[in-house]
């Protein structure tokens, strides 16, 4: 047999072995998307949680993720307590434009003074959610803030630290050293995450160092969720979320968000509520929002979901 005809013979035996080997590749690849979409279909049916309302009373229609309409998510979260709701210890809001291709977020601080909308009277903002719920929260800080919540987000606290576990922790710049967190680059894993974010009696700032520290947090898991690598430990990601959190967005949406408006998560403008006061009523201390600055975040927040 002359040597171009066994080349030609070894060709055709190791044909029937490639392709056999792409076909296993193939359906092994298609097995385990089916299974990632399978429990993300299944997890998100577990956190969706709808609420009575479907517009808020902001809108005058219902924002349309499918066509790129900029919307607002409220992210609460709540430490839970046996036979007792809870408080939102953590408040805060964001709004995403995918045509600017940037996310804004402001903190809220909780013993901020306002009007609980549905509850009748004044009082700290956190107490919305033990007064009233989810609901309640989302009409108060609409309230305050004079803009449309679109979405809520709530997280329960204690599990929060599985979250982080799952996306293999998070890194931050930490600007204060405390404990055991030196100042600098820093990799946080869930318990440490839970710590940081806790942290305020030996901060100078306060409370208005927490709230940085849990936007820089909730940053760092938003990066690592949406990365490639995620898929990897997709299962941890799916059973943290089914564990600990609850919201109003449907799969669909989620979706339409994922598609749409991943580039918005890129540039976040980390905006703060830090020139009030605070002020003791009936030996009870309350944060009061400076007008001025309420005024500004407020027309900020406005013109980045185009209500202005």
């Amino acid at each position: 047999m002359k040597r171009s005809e066994r080349r030609a013979t070894v060709k055709k035996k190791k044909w029937p072995w490639i392709v056999g080997i792409l076909g296993i590749l193939a359906i092994g690849v298609g097995l385990y998307l089916f299974s990632v979409y399978n429990s993300f279909s299944s997890t998100l049916d577990e956190i969706h949680a709808p609420i009575e309302r479907e517009v808020s009373d902001m809108r005058v229609e219902k924002v349309e993720l499918e066509d790129q309409d900029p919307f607002s998510v409220l992210m609460l979260g709540v430490d839970e307590r046996e036979n007792d709701r809870g408080r939102s210890d953590t408040m805060i809001v964001a709004t995403i434009n995918p045509e600017t291709q940037s996310m804004k977020m402001v903190s809220i601080p909780r013993d901020t003074y306002t009007e609980i909308i549905g509850y009748g009277t004044m009082d700290k903002i956190n107490h919305a959610y033990a007064f009233g719920g989810i609901e309640m929260s989302m009409a108060t800080v609409e309230n305050l803030l004079d803009i449309p919540i679109d979405y809520v987000v709530q997280v329960n606290m204690e599990g929060f630290k599985d979250i982080v576990d799952a996306v293999n922790g998070v890194n931050v710049n930490n600007s204060l050293a405390f404990d055991e967190f030196p100042a600098g680059e820093v990799h946080l894993n869930g318990e440490e995450a839970l710590a940081y974010v806790r942290m305020r009696k030996e901060d100078p700032r306060g409370d208005f160092g927490r709230q940085d520290r849990q936007k820089q947090v909730i940053q760092g898991v938003m990066k690592k969720g949406m990365s490639v690598n995620s898929l990897t430990n997709y299962k941890d990601i799916f059973n943290a979320l089914g564990d600990n959190v609850r919201t109003n967005m449907t799969f669909n949406e989620m979706v339409e968000v994922q598609q749409n408006y991943r580039g918005a998560v890129q540039e976040i403008d980390q905006l703060s509520f830090d020139q009030g006061q605070g002020q003791t009523i009936d030996g009870v201390w309350y944060y009061m929002m400076n007008e001025r600055e309420l005024e500004e975040v407020q027309s900020v927040l406005k013109s980045h979901l185009e209500l202005e």
